[in-house]
Order: C-alpha cells, then sequence, then structure tokens
C-alpha cells in the first residue's frame, strides 16, 4: 500500500478519530502486525500537539500461554503498578487509540471459563477507574491488517496479496480516498440527521422481523435517545469512537425484550468463532441460546456476570452500506457490526440518555441502563428484515423494509 495514503489513513484516525488535543497525552494499544504504520500514527499525534505518546503492543500467543501457564488467582489479580496506572489514567485523560488486527481465530484452544474466571475477579477492582473515566476523554477504535486475518478474509491467496486486499477494504470503508478528514464530516452529517428524525418520533419499542424467523420486541428508555458518527466528551471535545461507522444506535431499556432473534453473521469474541446462533429473550433476559459452532463459548459470554444476559445497545445499519456492499465478511466486529443490524448483549451507554451529563452513572442505570463487565455486538441484520418503530401513542412507523431505511 502507498505511503501517502497510509499517512492520510493516519492523519485521519489522529484528527477525525481520536482528534488529539495540544498538550494531550495519547496511548496507543496495538498488536506486532503493523509496525510501521503504528509509527505513522505516533508521528501524526505529535504533530497534532501530544504531549507523550504511550505504545502499548500486544501479541496472542503470549496471552495464550500466560492462560496456560498461570494459575486463576494470578490471571485475577490486579497489581499495585496497574492500579497507579489506572489512577494515572484518571488524573490525565488520554486519548485512546486501540488498533485491532487481530487473528480471528487466534485464540481458539484457550481455555475460555479461566478467562472468565480471572476477568471476574479484576472486574470489580478495575470497574471504578473506567467509570471515572467514562464519556470524559476521547477513543478511538481503527484496523490495520495482520497476516492471519488477511488470511482468514482472503482464504485463497497468498499471504502478501491477502496484506495488500485486507488494506484495499480497510481504507475503502474508512473513507480514505482524496480528503478523508473533509469526507468523514459529510458522513457525520448524515448519520446525524437520521438520529434527529428516529428520535422526533418517541420510540418506545422497535419490533424486529425476519425471514429467517427472528421476532423480537426491545423495549426503550423513555430518556434513550439514538446516536451516532461523531461523539462529543464532558470536556468538551468532539471525536470518533469507531473508524469506520455506518450505525445509528441506542441503549434499551433493561427488562424489556421478548421474542428470538437469530445471529446472521459469525461472531468472534475472545479470538475464537460462535457460528449461526440464536438467542431467546424473555422479560429482557436471555434464557435460551444455540449455535452449530461454539455453542459453549456463547453460554459463557451470556454468563458473565448478572447483565451479560440482558442487551445493551440496539443498532441501525442498512444492507446497502459500503461495508455491506462490499460483500466481504471481515471476522472483525469493527466492520461486520457497520454491514448490518446488530444488538449487543451487557453494557449500555450512558450517553444514549438524554442530559446524561448532568446524571451520574447510577442515576442512568436506575433509569433502565443495563450495566455488565461485558459489550458484545453480534449481526442480526438481513436482506429480509424489517423493524417497526412502536411510539408511546400505539401508532407504528417503519424503520426498516427488507432490510433498508424505509425513510
Amino acid at each position: 500500500m502507498k505511503k501517502t495514503v497510509l499517512k492520510e489513513y493516519a492523519r485521519l484516525i489522529v484528527r477525525a478519530g481520536m482528534n488529539v488535543q495540544k498538550g494531550q497525552d495519547v496511548v496507543i494499544r496495538a498488536g506486532l502486525d503493523q509496525p510501521a504504520f503504528v509509527e505513522l500514527v505516533v508521528e501524526q499525534c505529535y504533530k497534532a500537539g501530544a504531549r507523550e505518546v504511550t505504545v502499548q503492543f500486544e501479541h496472542q500467543p503470549l496471552s495464550k500461554l500466560h492462560n496456560r501457564y498461570q494459575s486463576v488467582e494470578q490471571l485475577g489479580t490486579v497489581k499495585e503498578w496497574e492500579k497507579a496506572r489506572q489512577q494515572y489514567y484518571c488524573d490525565t485523560l488520554p486519548c485512546t487509540l486501540f488498533l485491532t488486527s487481530a487473528d480471528p481465530d487466534g485464540l481458539k484452544g484457550m481455555d475460555m471459563a479461566k478467562v472468565a474466571q480471572a476477568q471476574e475477579l479484576r472486574y470489580p477492582i478495575l470497574k471504578p477507574y473506567s467509570e471515572a473515566r467514562e464519556n470524559r476523554q476521547q477513543w478511538c477504535i481503527a484496523a490495520v491488517p495482520g497476516a492471519a486475518w488477511a488470511k482468514k478474509v482472503f482464504p485463497g491467496l497468498r499471504t502478501g496479496a491477502a496484506m495488500e486486499k485486507l488494506w484495499e477494504a480497510i481504507l475503502s470503508a474508512a473513507r480514505v480516498e482524496g480528503d478523508a478528514v473533509r469526507a468523514w464530516a459529510d458522513h457525520d452529517a448524515d448519520l446525524k440527521a437520521r438520529c434527529a428524525y428516529l428520535n422526533s418520533l418517541g420510540i418506545c419499542q422497535l419490533h424486529y422481523t425476519a425471514a429467517n424467523g427472528t421476532d423480537l420486541t426491545v423495549g426503550m428508555m423513555a430518556e434513550g435517545r439514538f446516536c451516532g458518527g461523531r461523539d462529543t466528551s464532558l470536556q468538551g471535545i468532539s471525536f470518533a469512537p469507531n473508524i469506520p461507522t455506518e450505525e445509528c444506535f441506542i441503549s434499551p431499556k433493561r427488562g424489556l425484550a421478548e421474542g428470538i432473534v437469530y445471529a446472521t453473521m459469525p461472531l468472534s469474541y475472545q479470538g475464537s468463532i460462535i457460528d449461526k446462533f440464536w438467542i431467546r429473550f424473555r422479560e429482557g433476559r436471555a434464557v435460551e441460546s444455540g449455535a452449530e459452532q461454539g455453542a459453549e463459548l456463547l453460554k459463557t459470554m451470556l454468563s458473565m456476570d448478572e447483565g451479560a444476559a440482558y442487551l445493551g445497545e440496539c443498532a441501525l445499519v442498512p444492507q446497502d452500506s459500503p461495508i455491506a456492499r462490499g460483500g466481504l465478511l471481515f471476522y472483525n466486529t469493527l466492520f461486520d457490526e457497520n454491514a448490518s443490524c446488530h444488538l449487543a448483549m451487557g453494557r449500555g451507554y450512558a450517553d444514549t440518555i438524554q442530559g446524561f451529563q448532568e446524571k451520574s452513572l447510577e442515576e442512568c442505570r436506575a433509569l433502565g441502563l443495563n450495566d455488565s463487565m461485558i459489550h458484545v455486538d453480534f449481526m442480526i441484520g438481513c436482506d429480509t428484515m424489517d423493524i417497526d418503530a412502536v411510539r408511546a401513542d400505539g401508532s407504528v412507523v417503519p424503520i426498516f423494509r427488507q432490510g433498508n431505511w424505509a425513510f
């Protein structure tokens, strides 16, 4: 891939994604797959005025070794230096970039029960730190190709060719053509207009139906609002959390979901694949599930904590979105969720509540916002999906017909 194009992508991530401010610290979490691109991003951060940029490299084989040889107690221990680092982040509010490139099957064979047990030990200790930063700092998730990921998406190509094709797909989805920052501003305006229309309806329920058997009704909070595109931190700094993004999303009210939903794409979760699965809800809770692949992993995911069995997000994405039209299955939620309507199990987003800036997290949860240690998106959209909005007065407004916007 031409370096000039990659520089523009790095500029897009830093300027439109993270929106790094002068004098701000930056933390980048990345795999070992694209160190040269990480260098480009670091340079762009400094050009934007960053005070200090810290890169934390991650590697799936090391995670598997830690899982194999360490005890649950050791894996679940939060050391004092980790607490000190978390507190430092609370004090300095660094802008954070998650640069994903992981192998969708990279953690296959790992003891997921052990992972879950360790996370259950760590989560209560780390939760106060993450909540202290919630909505106060900018963050962004973007992607670069990894060799194993590229071969998963393009199995018929040699590694080099597959990497190049995946670069092309990533850059196309991110609208890196010409002035990418300007293209994102135009795209953001369209998402904001759609959210404004949805919010004008006073939606109290969304009813999903599809030919595959999906028949699900999800209730909304009266204070809920659809969001999409750029967000704004409580510090007043705008940023784009996801590159790419095509969704208008809302957090539903905990306890208000009835029916069954069928996934329409594989889910890459914790480095393993869950495929051809379904979930049945009663009184908001996932009470049954099944999968042709990864059924036990799905059950583990839904039982990570009390909130893991409840919905945290409903996201609307048309089947004619640019990513969907490309026809690729990325095996990566950042991309696949932007090719399809999706739901998320677990934690809801406080910023989807009107006036969240003046509310505590406890007040948001009292309104019906779900809380959990997980937030896992799974795709449910298809060409036969219809979605109706039920308003407070009982009237019904079509939102989606045959997989696309009905307005």
